[in-house]
């Protein structure tokens, strides 16, 4: 699939204002008009005009056609990047007059979708909006209790003058409980409005957990190291544990090592089958730092014949 340049189709800067690029087709479409035109290719360039114009028209359109870049040149090959339009929501009044009749290119319908039909009797075009993407940081906290949050996207607008530009549109969104990472939160209507009379497409919002100081998630488990005490691993007993629910009490085995992996069942992430919380031991060392403290690590030195390398075989 070749590239498009729909500023070179028009003869026109990419800075160039939405009145400037009104005044480019105007002009154009007079000079490559089948039924006045004596150019030999009036009829394919009057066609390419017309999918140019849809598209540099319309300032959502051209805002999210201005994101590939202005590096790629017409004709080279093209394959749109997964993420391209990623954050844009197309809020266009669908197609004028200078798309009746087009075909538009495969270079078009890969950035903007097919699907749209002549409206019978009505002289316009009707189509489903767009369906946009996006995702959405959460703290681990909003999966264990819901929360409700706001987010910011970006919403093309058209400056006093005359050039596009991006705006940040704020939503407030219901965190459900049990979300998880990677799992999609549908806005039903708040995707890209319809063309002509067609419904509006949905907004999907994608979640990822911020990083956390405490813990990492693996699907709907939590992990969690937890520092311990030597006196703690050695002779066991009962210690507070933070969890994103709250802090509860630990049973620790006596003789644990670094390394120890509990786990709390139930504990991870709510859902109809809930994820576990898992702790994994890490046993710390007290610094020496006082006379007295030093004398009692040589008394256990002494007391203690243990090799902690012995199964090193040294």
């Amino acid at each position: 699939m070749e590239f498009k340049d729909y500023y070179e189709i028009m003869g026109v800067s990419r800075d160039a204002t939405q009145e400037e690029i009104k005044r480019a087709y105007r002009k154009l479409a007079r000079k490559y008009h089948p039924d006045v035109s004596k150019e030999p290719d009036a009829e394919e360039k009057f066609k390419q005009l017309g999918e140019a114009y849809e598209v540099l028209k319309d300032p959502e359109k051209r805002a999210a056609y201005d994101k590939l870049g202005a590096n790629w040149k017409a004709g080279q090959e093209f394959h749109p990047p997964p993420d391209w339009d990623a954050g844009f929501e197309f809020r266009g009044g669908g197609f004028t007059g200078a798309g009746e009749g087009v075909d538009y290119s495969d270079f078009f319908e890969s950035l903007f979708g097919g699907g749209f039909r002549r409206a019978g009797g009505r002289g316009g075009f009707h189509a489903r909006g767009q369906d946009t993407h996006a995702k959405v940081l959460i703290d681990l906290e909003d999966a264990y209790r819901g929360a409700v949050r706001h987010i910011t996207l970006q919403a093309p607008e058209v400056d006093a003058q005359g050039h596009v530009t991006t705006r940040q549109r704020t939503l407030k969104v219901n965190i459900p409980k049990g979300v998880r990472e990677g799992q999609q939160i549908r806005l039903a209507g708040q995707g890209a409005p319809g063309i002509g009379e067609g419904p509006a497409g949905d907004l999907y919002l994608e979640i990822a957990f911020k990083p956390h100081p405490f813990y990492r998630v693996e699907g709907k488990d939590v992990y969690l190291d937890l520092p311990v005490a030597p006196w703690e691993a050695a002779l066991g007993g009962r210690v507070k544990v933070p969890t994103p629910a709250g802090t509860l009490e630990l049973k620790i085995p006596p003789g644990s090592n670094t390394g120890k992996k509990m786990r709390l069942k139930g504990k991870g992430i709510p859902a109809r089958q809930p994820g576990d919380f898992y702790v994994e031991l890490k046993v710390m060392t007290p610094p020496a730092e006082s006379e007295e403290q030093k004398a009692l690590y040589r008394r256990m030195a002494e007391k203690f014949s243990y090799n902690p390398r012995s199964g090193l075989g040294v």
